[in-house]
């Protein structure tokens, strides 16, 4: 349970972010570091089992038909990740109150961060191919938002990494859907305990699914382009992006199905020439740049790629070594983007031409920045120095082709090059030299102390690696069991790694005394620029593409949206007239007494109102269908879609009111005769083909399975009589649920509606109806008291949550269409916010709640309490009140905003 609970506290800080930016601001980030250093406390109670060679796994029935758990398992290398993840997010939180401004929107930006650590959490501690998937997607869609938000310039770079990202997920979704149909299982544990059942071109095909997915998460060439854009982000959010969350996620794919897919040469080999082809790539350009945050994208592209490299090696010691430099890799690189944000929040500038002589005023920050570009370098006595003699003596061990250690360590060792080079100009061109910042000032204490606290453990590491190494080899089992890893120590002697630590220095030191010839020759070198350019210009072709499909969806009229879909029910019609050809006979009669009275009703009903010219007789004659149409289904024995038909027409029509009360009291002028008659056409062709196939089709068959299945299965299962209702918050409660879902994006999207824009005034506001103020007054005790009655009784008989819910907010829109915006109505106090997370937590609450009691999502059913102790009433209503909250809420977004905007509405919603 301790994995599950992890992830609610995560979730839980969420939650609370709110809270704490409202009492604390900026100064939140220090809370939630607390809580970030709380779940990584949690994880390592678990370390002594890990270490153990056991694993901590938790499996709840999430989809039972589709043999789907919502499965957590978590091993040496899931504990590593996850230990990263936490542990860099807690430095980046408290390095946020000092970065951001008073003024800045921080509950956002702690909000997305808290969310993006528990997304990460959730990827690498998952059992299920689906899990996985999702935590996966929710990642890249986190990432996009936080590269996006601030300025509008980061608009595009967010977009780009989305759609890479994005398209690597996809692949990622076919790679879960090919493996789950091949091995007949989605739980991840089993797959890779089992390599031997991969069988065939499906598996492989797989395979090079999950690459291009891994690939495009940590950008890798040519996928690479991405990553220097997300530089727009704000520091703390490249920080955390970089060092140990969304580029760290592929690194933990590769590393995770190399123990289904590592030791075939298809593989490996990938991984090594992609891998180490990136790694000098990255290199190359880190070294031709200017700003400091790029200087680091491409330096992490570089040291991603030759993790990937080295991970393609294919033996337990490239694991280890693997492993041991992603470390290395999160803590310097968390060390040197917030260092270098800190450079940027005092000096002004990222640009090394512009800065010089920083030490003078900023020794602690200048110390730090040198030991954290020491620890990038290799050099000793750091981890980068451990991680990198790792990482040589693996690349030399490849021996996937001829000559492939040989020329695996010649790469590494340009790589290694380049990345001393770029790491020794870093820190000469901002810190050497004469001062040239005037009034600069040192940086606060508390602004330093998290890079401080990484730059430190970097260097201590470095000597004390002997204590990483037991979690280290282990993760590298757990990576690839295929043999023990080799021990990790400082010091292995003279060896063939240290002499080629020895050359990358030596070079690395002639590359940057000479580095003004260094200069005029990189700028001969190609850069990512085609890459995105080309990637850029085939988004465009693809938007051109879909121009002329989305073209009707700009049209300022409603007949370029009914067009096609009107056209398509008459030729379907003919083409079932041709295809089915004779039907079978009815088995029961279709029509009923008083069937012709009311269609002839509806005949009449529906003339008049395609050739009224009165807005309001028009709203009066659309009311008029609907309840000619309630009536019908009451004899047809629908009495729940009769009543939900007929309180949706009363709320569309105040919705229209509402609309109306500023306009012409006459409907806009008809277009040419040759128009009306050609839309009479076709709405009467298709008026008959609707008609000719719901008399032809009605009455022919009996009740389907699955009808007489919840006919017969609702009062015993699940307790209600209501069988319409059953259906909705029991059978099909997931459903609703994501339906549910859907309502409050749309409530959402209202609100944020109100809060931007205030439509513009279109002649004197109108007064308060008195008749309507008092019906109001009379009515709307009597709708709620009722809405409450339909609620309750709603798994019994009619009614249920969104029947109440309708009839309450039946009761908010007369009142705003009584007051006119002029005074408070009743229910005025009403809030959208509160109500949606209200009415999600209830709903997802009680689907949560079924999960310890080891049923699946949303069955919790009666007997709701451990123990075998029964509720007095059936959880299902809990589920059936968060509907009615949402769909209330929906309501109230909807008339609030279509009311007449006086700024006492508007500032009350924002409140």
């Amino acid at each position: 349970m301790i994995l599950a609970v992890v992830l609610v506290w995560q979730v839980a800080l969420a939650a609370c972010v709110p809270l704490l930016t409202r009492r604390l601001g900026r100064d939140a980030g220090y809370p939630l570091a607390a809580g970030f250093l709380a779940t990584a406390g949690l994880l390592l109670v678990a370390l002594p089992v890990i270490l153990a060679d056991e694993t901590v796994t938790v499996d709840w029935r999430w989809l039972p038909s589709l043999d789907v758990s919502a499965a957590l398992r978590m091993d040496a290398l899931a504990l590593v990740f996850a230990l990263l993840v936490l542990g860099v997010g807690a430095l980046i939180m408290a390095y946020c109150p000092r970065y951001l401004g008073r003024q800045e929107s921080h509950t956002r930006t702690y909000l997305l961060l808290t969310l993006f650590a528990t997304a990460m959490l959730g990827l690498v501690l998952a059992n299920d191919l689906l899990v996985l998937f999702v935590f996966w997607e929710l990642t890249s869609v986190l990432s996009f938002v936080l590269i996006g938000q601030g300025r509008p310039a980061a608009g595009p770079p967010a977009v780009r990494a989305l759609l890479v990202t994005s398209g690597g997920g996809l692949a990622l979704l076919v790679a879960v859907v090919i493996l789950t149909l091949d091995l007949g299982t989605s739980d991840l544990g089993r797959i890779l305990a089992e390599p031997q059942r991969l069988d065939g071109g499906p598996a492989w095909a797989a395979g090079a699914l999950v690459l291009v997915a891994a690939f495009t998460k940590s950008a890798q060439a040519p996928f690479h382009f991405w990553l220097p854009g997300a530089m727009v982000a704000i520091t703390p959010v490249s920080a955390y992006l970089h060092a140990a969350t969304m580029v760290k996620a592929g690194v933990y794919l590769l590393m995770r199905f190399s123990a289904l897919f590592g030791g075939h040469p298809g593989w490996d080999l990938t991984l090594l020439t992609v891998g180490l082809l990136t790694a000098v790539l990255g290199a190359f350009l880190a070294l031709r740049q200017y700003d400091l945050k790029a200087l680091l994208a491409y330096s992490t592209v570089s040291q991603l790629g030759l993790i990937v490299g080295v991970v393609g090696v294919g033996t337990p010691a490239s694991d280890a070594a693997a492993i041991l430099y992603t470390v290395a890799h999160a803590l310097f690189k968390a060390t040197l983007f917030m260092l270098v944000g800190i450079i940027d929040h005092e000096a002004g500038s990222r640009d090394i031409r512009e800065l010089s002589g920083l030490h003078r005023v900023m020794p602690s920050t200048a110390l730090f920045t040198a030991l954290a570009a020491a620890t990038m370098a290799g050099l000793p006595p750091t981890i980068g120095f451990v991680g990198k003699e790792a990482i040589f003596e693996a690349l030399v061990e490849a021996h996937h082709v001829p000559w492939s250690g040989q020329l695996a360590a010649g790469l590494g060792v340009l790589a290694a090059v380049l990345t001393f080079a770029y790491a020794a100009r870093l820190v000469h061109g901002v810190f050497t030299g004469p001062l040239r910042q005037p009034g600069l000032r040192a940086p606060r204490r508390s602004f330093v102390a998290p890079a401080a606290v990484a730059a430190i453990l970097a260097a201590v590491l470095g000597p004390s690696v002997t204590l990483l190494s037991p979690v280290v080899q282990r993760a590298a089992n757990d990576a690839r069991p295929q043999g023990e890893p080799p021990y990790l120590a400082f010091w292995h002697g003279f060896t063939v790694a240290l002499g080629l630590s020895a050359l990358t220095v030596l070079l690395g030191t002639l590359l940057f005394l000479f580095r003004a010839r260094a200069d005029r020759l990189l700028r001969h070198l190609p850069t990512t620029t085609p890459f995105a350019v080309r990637f850029e210009a085939g988004r465009v072709r693809l938007l051109h593409l879909g121009a002329p499909v989305a073209r009707p969806a700009r049209a300022a009229g409603p007949a370029a949206f009914l067009l096609r879909p009107v056209l398509a029910v008459p030729v379907l019609a003919v083409v079932a007239a041709v295809a089915l050809g004779p039907l079978p006979p009815p088995v029961r009669e279709a029509t009923r007494p008083g069937d012709a009275v009311l269609l002839l009703l509806l005949v009449v009903t529906l003339a008049g109102l395609v050739t009224v010219r009165s807005a309001l007789g028009a709203v009066g004659l659309t009311g008029t269908v609907g309840l000619v149409l309630s009536v019908w289904f009451v004899t047809a024995g629908a009495p729940d879609v009769a009543l939900t038909l007929l309180l949706v027409e009363v709320l569309t029509t105040i919705v229209v009111m509402l609309v109306l009360r500023r306009r012409e009291p006459r409907l806009p002028p008809r277009g040419s005769r040759r128009a009306v008659l050609a839309g009479a056409v076709l709405a009467g062709a298709t008026g008959l083909a609707a008609a000719a196939g719901t008399a032809a089709l009605t009455g022919r068959r009996e009740l389907s399975a699955p009808g007489r299945y919840l006919l017969a299965e609702a009062g015993p299962t699940t307790g209600g009589s209501n069988v319409v209702n059953t259906i909705l918050v029991e059978f099909r409660a997931l459903d609703t649920l994501g339906e549910s879902v859907v309502l409050a994006v749309v409530a959402l999207g209202l609100v944020s509606l109100a809060d931007r824009f205030t439509p513009p005034e279109r002649g004197p506001a109108p007064a308060a109806d008195p008749v309507l103020v008092f019906a109001h007054r009379l009515l709307a005790p009597v709708m709620l008291v009722v809405s409450g009655f339909l609620f309750v009784r709603g798994h019994e008989e009619i009614g249920g949550g969104f029947i109440g819910a309708l009839l309450a907010g039946t009761a908010v829109g007369l009142g705003h269409l009584a007051y006119a915006g002029t005074a408070t109505p009743l229910l005025g106090r009403l809030r959208t916010r509160p109500l949606l997370v209200a009415g999600l937590l209830l709903c997802v609450g009680v689907g949560l709640a079924a999960l310890p009691l080891g049923r699946p999502f949303l069955s919790l059913g009666k007997a709701g309490l451990p123990g075998g102790a029964a509720l007095p009433f059936s959880t299902s209503l809990l589920f059936d009140l968060g509907v009615y909250l949402i769909v209330l809420a929906l309501i109230v977004a909807a008339v609030r905003r279509l009311d007449v905007p006086t700024s006492a509405a508007v500032t009350g919603e924002r409140r």
